[in-house]
């Protein structure tokens, strides 16, 4: 068996890993890249195998970067199955046809502004495509094993991450071994989700190392949050927190209802502008086992929020200047209805913007919590005066510590591990890590190599 690391290897999006034997093509993984220009060109190269010549895919979860490639795959020649868990499922229904949608919302908005360079400029997959690729999905639950293509059984345990993210675990019977890919691990002591559950079994590893290179912040997020809401208020401003649709929207709305419970921040209006994170608000509700908060805690949530659904109602929002807290997607400002709310506000310092979570190199979110003091959005640099925060201690992203301790809590003992889905020096120090810690053989392995397993 074969192991090739077609993405995620020397960054944190991307996300692809092929195995495959003499008969078969298993794909885990199949996410778009993200952040600097030279990734996100990656997008619309040819994929590096023949779609047509992979059997079926399994998916560790739903972010856009491990599942956001799906519709291009299908639009050129896939048509295997795609396997995931039963909330990875309902969350890719809201998520790929979002991704779609938008992609052709800025494609238009590119055409009309005229800021882009080909004359026509056109999405790498349209929302219709990303319905047709939902039609090859089957959903499992937590470990219940299933064979997606001859050979090879797969089952999931829970990785703490999101919704449905999932540890793969592959057995494949021809060579009696075992692969585990992490996917996205979580937090040991996530506010809202719950802990990843030990890995039992692997001869190979496929590691995340995210925060490979650091460990989150000390200081209480709610102190800290509660402390940027009030200042930011009581100066007439607006606070505006870029948060990814899944996991931290949630995560952060249950935050911020709490401090006005506790009388820690004014009682401002609270919105949620993004129709993705709205819908995957809903399915949170409905995955009580998955998380923290019990059902009046979610009903908190629901009943509190101002839910702003359609373009007209995110108009009217972005032109408003009272205090309020605004929550939209994405969460390192890549795109979506949050750019439109970062022109309002940016240039005014009565506001706030809040980051809270991972922001990838090349992203805006990067550059703006690395201090630059102009950022381009539509073609157009907006100054920064606004304040801006970045609360990493609100990832959904175990750091390296929590990692250590999770693959320190089971039986594990791999043959070889490879560190993946980290920038260069992340991946490195955590292979480090690893080694120093459990003397496993470990090694970062670069894009398209492919190794025996």
């Amino acid at each position: 068996m074969k192991l090739r690391f077609l993405g995620g290897a020397g960054t944190v999006t991307g996300s692809r890993y092929l195995l495959s034997d003499d008969k078969h093509r298993l794909l885990v993984d199949c996410g778009m890249y993200q952040g600097v220009k030279m990734l996100r060109k990656r997008n619309w190269a040819p994929f590096p195998v023949e779609p047509s010549t992979i059997d079926a895919v399994v998916l560790t979860h739903a972010h856009i970067d491990h599942s956001g490639y799906l519709p291009a795959l299908v639009k050129n020649g896939f048509r295997g199955k795609i396997y995931c868990t039963k909330a990875t499922h309902e969350l890719c229904k809201v998520l790929l046809p979002d991704a779609g949608y938008l992609q052709e919302e800025d494609a238009r908005y590119a055409f009309r502004k005229g800021f882009s360079k080909h004359d026509r400029p056109e999405p790498l997959f349209t929302e219709k495509d990303a319905f047709e690729a939902l039609k090859y999905f089957e959903s499992f639950h937590y470990h219940e094993a299933f064979e997606p293509v001859k050979g090879f059984e797969v089952s999931f345990t829970p990785a703490g991450h999101i919704l449905g993210s999932s540890c793969v675990n592959v057995s494949h019977a021809g060579s009696d071994r075992t692969v585990v890919f992490s996917g996205d691990v979580g937090r040991q002591d996530d506010v809202i989700m719950r802990a990843p559950e030990p890995i039992g079994k692997a001869d190979v590893l496929v590691c995340e190392s995210t925060y490979g290179d650091r460990l989150h912040g000390e200081a209480d997020p709610e102190t800290t949050l509660a402390e940027i809401i009030a200042r930011t208020a009581a100066r007439g401003g607006v606070t505006l927190m870029p948060a990814f649709a899944v996991g931290r929207a949630q995560m952060l709305l249950y935050l911020v209802h709490k401090l006005i419970a506790e009388q820690r921040i004014p009682r401002l209006p609270v919105y949620l502008n993004s129709p993705m994170a709205i819908r995957a608000t809903e399915i949170f509700s409905r995955h009580h086992k998955e998380h923290k908060l019990n059902e009046a805690q979610c009903e908190l949530i629901d009943e509190n929020t101002n839910f702003v659904r359609t373009v007209e109602e995110s108009i009217e929002l972005t032109g408003k200047r009272f205090p309020a807290i605004i929550i939209s997607a994405s969460g390192m400002a890549s795109g979506g209805r949050v750019l439109h709310h970062l022109k309002a506000l940016l240039p005014n310092p009565r506001n706030s913007i809040v980051f809270a979570g991972f922001q990838a190199p090349g992203t805006r979110g990067d550059a703006l919590v690395n201090g630059a003091e102009s950022v381009k959005i539509h073609g157009e640099y907006w100054p920064v005066k606004a304040e801006i925060h970045n609360l990493d201690s609100l990832s959904a992203h175990g750091d390296y510590q929590e990692i250590l301790d999770w693959l320190g809590q089971g039986a594990l003992k791999p043959e070889k591990v490879y560190i993946t889905h980290g920038e260069l020096v992340a991946s490195d120090i955590m292979r480090k890590r690893i080694r120093d810690r459990f003397g496993w053989n470990c090694e970062v392995p670069e894009l398209f190599d492919e190794v025996e397993v």
